[in-house]
């Protein structure tokens, strides 16, 4: 008779705990983890980075738990309107084309694009400086799209490749003649890495909003508002309790927020 009443105290005691797990809420966030520092993955097999830490963040303001499913860039959106995840996480601009596809959240940071080549190159990001070179992009970026639409018709080669890490090994080897991505990941995950030794950036930064958008922001699939109010409301708690830049300081020497 003791033995039944304990558990059923048990019973009752588990109870609240159970229900409360199912309760939890889980963000699903897609993120290709390719480019340092914003998302990549640790010798141990676990993602780190800027992106990384910032869902979490917002995780944890929203008392909700984190998933992270990983996808190659250019297959994000359609993974995400194929509902394999919740929203998109990895350093993907708000553009006007892609809003026609998904909807974004709040700007989470901004930054322009530019060129890295070798070290004394004359190149600049123009259509007649590349002609006749060899200019790699990933596959599905804004980078790609607007190299496309500017440089490729004018005899510009323009190569597609499934991530940054590709890009940068033919970089490194001369098998292309230039790679196009965002500053602050050729700066950080490239040129002040070993491997980016002996290269720099090429001419000025290009800030057509074809590439920049509205800067960075999580996409979420349309018709998802509830979500995209629910983490609006986190990205603008974290950066007034001074999260957001605690976060940032881990990372970056300036402010990646921008204007």
């Amino acid at each position: 008779m003791k033995r039944i009443f304990f558990s059923g105290l048990v019973a009752l005691a588990v109870l609240p705990l159970a229900a409360l797990a199912a309760d939890t809420q889980v963000i699903r966030f897609g993120v290709d983890p390719t480019y340092p520092p914003f998302e990549s993955k640790a010798p141990d097999g676990s993602l780190a980075g800027f992106d990384i830490d910032l869902g979490n963040a917002i995780c944890v303001n929203l008392h909700a738990k984190c998933e992270w499913v990983e996808e190659s860039f250019d297959g994000l959106i359609p993974a995400l309107n194929a509902r394999k995840f919740d929203a998109i996480l990895s350093a993907m601009s708000a553009t006007e084309v892609r809003k026609r596809q998904i909807d974004f959240t709040d700007r989470l940071y901004g930054g322009p694009s530019r060129l890295v080549a070798r070290a004394g190159s004359k190149l600049q990001p123009t259509a007649g400086a590349l002609r006749g070179r060899r200019v790699g992009v990933d596959q599905g970026s804004t980078q790609e799209s607007f190299a496309r639409q500017e440089w490729a018709s004018k005899g510009v080669e323009v190569v597609s490749y499934q991530n940054q890490d590709q890009i940068y090994e033919d970089l490194v080897t001369g098998r292309l003649d230039a790679a196009f991505q965002p500053e602050v990941q050729a700066d950080i995950g490239f040129l002040k890495t070993p491997r980016g030794k002996g290269f720099a950036f090429a001419g000025d930064a290009v800030k057509d909003k074809r590439v920049t958008g509205n800067g960075v922001a999580i996409g979420v699939r349309k018709g998802d508002g509830s979500l995209v109010l629910q983490i609006n409301q986190a990205i603008g708690n974290i950066r007034k309790d001074g999260t957001y830049e605690r976060i940032a300081k881990k990372y970056f020497e300036f402010d990646i927020y921008g204007e």
